[in-house]
């Protein structure tokens, strides 16, 4: 089966290998705290088969990260290609300039501080540019506005949260929409629950907008089974289900969010690869 797998997340993946990550930086700290534990989460992702790598500049912005973004972002770019095949792509990531689950946080003129990040992770060597875990719509097209002017690929995702109760389906696939007007060359729902996501690849698929589209999805509650443990094999399975059925569904990029791991990449992997 035929499909883009991209990399799981390297957050949670941090926490799960005792670094700390604490807000507003979160992963970000680990750019200049832990950077071989960064580039061994990389390097692992990439052994299990993910061809697509999103750098660690999640929060790498003037707000988050204060003066040194800009180095921190252009350090994360390399650390990712540093690690990865010949070949992998490296995914700046863009993300919402405050809470992701908090959409009622999105500042009223974003646009500058999208400009800025968008332009240092072009001028790193970024291969593409996310925008990813955007809950309000209206971001994330400003965001999408500025990585496009870059010139790179740029892709969207967006997130109806941990809940799936931030955006509808009917929500996302219109902000999906509209990203393919100014530009995006992918659309992706990112951050819902496995057990969630289906009905909103569901209804990008419906609107047949002319570009891949794909999910990566959290691993839902701990007592869901689907995540949150490095090593199990039967929760990657369960995930990988979940997978199919966007797959089936017309997605061909697919990976991982918070709670899933290496093992869940490793399975993605082996069902592209049959």
């Amino acid at each position: 089966m035929s499909f883009i797998l991209l990399d799981g997340p390297v957050g949670t993946e941090l926490a799960r290998r005792a670094v700390a990550t604490p807000a507003p930086m979160w992963s970000a700290h680990a750019i200049e705290g832990a950077p071989d534990v960064l580039a061994a989460i990389h390097r692992d992702y990439a052994h299990a088969g993910a061809t697509i790598h999103t750098a660690a500049t999640f929060r790498t912005t003037p707000r988050a990260s204060g003066p040194g973004w800009e180095r921190l972002a252009r350090r994360a770019v390399e650390i990712t290609r540093a690690s990865i095949d010949p070949g992998h792509r490296v995914a700046g990531s863009i993300a919402p300039l405050e809470d992701c689950y908090r959409p009622d946080l999105s500042p009223s003129d974003p646009r500058a501080e999208h400009r800025a990040l968008a332009r240092a992770l072009a001028g790193a060597g970024a291969d593409l540019l996310l925008c990813e875990t955007f809950p309000h719509v209206g971001e994330a097209l400003i965001a999408v506005e500025e990585a496009v002017a870059t010139g790179l690929p740029t892709w969207l995702a967006l997130t109806a949260g941990p809940s799936a109760d931030l955006l509808t389906p009917a929500q996302i696939a219109e902000g999906a929409r509209e990203a393919v007007r100014r530009g995006a060359q992918a659309v992706l729902v990112d951050c819902v629950p496995a057990d969630r996501t289906l009905e909103y690849v569901d209804a990008i698929a419906r609107l047949a907008l002319g570009v891949p589209f794909g999910a990566y999805a959290n691993a839902g509650r701990e007592e869901d089974g689907i995540g949150w443990s490095s090593n199990d094999r039967a929760a990657a399975q369960r995930y990988l289900a979940h997978a199919r059925r966007w797959l089936d569904a017309g997605a061909t990029i697919v990976g991982g969010c918070c709670g899933t791991s290496v093992v869940h990449i490793a399975a993605l992997a082996a069902e592209r690869d049959r």
